[in-house]
């Protein structure tokens, strides 16, 4: 399994957020590298965003969710065109970064 998974439940629906685009970026304030992007299956996931013997180092690091496009493709009017988390990895362990997701708004927590 990747060191970093996310998982995307679209809370008006309630049900998992099918098509979103992910990038995750290593750096910090200005200066961020592109490390990996994927999009999300069915159940909201992307099981391989890196792959599995990538041990991430001790950094700033940055998920940005796509998630215009993703209610775009529903008719959906969004206040959020994208959603970046900025989160520290502080060791070789999972690190897992739910998103609960809205047109209007969002949630997030350091998941398991």
């Amino acid at each position: 399994m990747s060191q970093i998974t996310t998982h995307i439940l679209d809370t008006t629906k309630g049900k998992p957020a099918e098509g979103v685009t992910i990038v995750l970026y290593r750096g910090g304030n200005d200066k961020w590298v592109e490390m990996a992007r994927g999009i999300t299956n069915k159940d909201g996931k992307i099981p391989d965003l890196l792959e599995n013997e990538i041990v991430l180092q001790e950094s700033s690091y940055k998920m940005r969710f796509e998630t215009k496009d993703y209610f775009d493709k529903a008719g959906i009017p969004t206040f959020y065109p994208y959603i970046e988390i900025i989160f520290e990895i502080v060791s070789g362990e999972h690190y897992h970064i739910p998103l609960l997701l809205n047109p209007f708004g969002y949630s997030t927590y350091r998941g398991s």
